[in-house]
């Protein structure tokens, strides 16, 4: 019922005579990321690790050092995603888990159409919210990030540790960025993505 109206509210986003041939609500993987997007303002950064910047993330887990991985989350989660400042993959990130000043909690809606592949984001949702909350919630999704399918080159849902259902996003520029359901729901929105955008 829920994946039926996400999929009725993308099919309203899509542009006149595009056809969505999948959609799922997923999150990005928890994990390493890509780097964000470079800021114009902000100094240029080496991206490889020193021995101090390795022995500092040992004694200090949650620092990140200067490729921006958090050595607690590699162990922890491993990587969901790698690519270069400004690649696909950053952006894409970028776009989902924007500084958000509210701290509002949104879903991220995956879709392919037969000339893009789209990512959505829901208005703020509340913890205990009532079906009305829900309904402007989904009135307020917006397409937040969207590619050709040509600049995506491959999509697969594999085992990633305990989780099988992960779905591994590659972009043509080397990049990806990895997305996951709970253990608990269906994978098969994911492998109908990953069908999709490799068809």
């Amino acid at each position: 019922m829920e994946e039926t109206r996400y999929r009725d509210r993308i099919g309203q986003l899509a542009d006149p005579g595009e056809r969505v041939l999948a959609s799922a609500k997923a999150e990005v993987a928890n994990g390493a990321t890509p780097a964000p997007p470079r800021d114009p303002g902000a100094p240029e950064v080496s991206g490889r690790a020193t021995v101090g910047s390795v022995l500092l993330n040992v004694l200090a887990p949650l620092a990140t050092w200067d490729r921006g991985d958090r050595l607690v989350d590699v162990i922890a989660w491993g990587i969901a995603g790698r690519g270069a400042p400004g690649s696909a993959a950053s952006r894409l990130h970028h776009a989902v888990h924007p500084a958000r000043p509210d701290g509002a909690v949104r879903h991220t809606l995956l879709a392919v159409t037969d000339r893009r592949m789209l990512v959505c984001v829901t208005g703020p949702l509340k913890l205990l919210a009532s079906r009305g909350d829900d309904e402007r919630a989904l009135a307020e999704t917006r397409v937040a990030w969207s590619a050709s399918r040509a600049e995506v080159a491959s999509a697969r849902v594999g085992w990633h540790r305990l989780n099988p259902k992960r779905l591994r996003i590659d972009f043509t520029d080397g990049s990806w960025l990895a997305f996951t359901v709970p253990i608990a729901e269906s994978g098969r929105p994911l492998r109908a993505l990953a069908a999709a955008l490799s068809g």
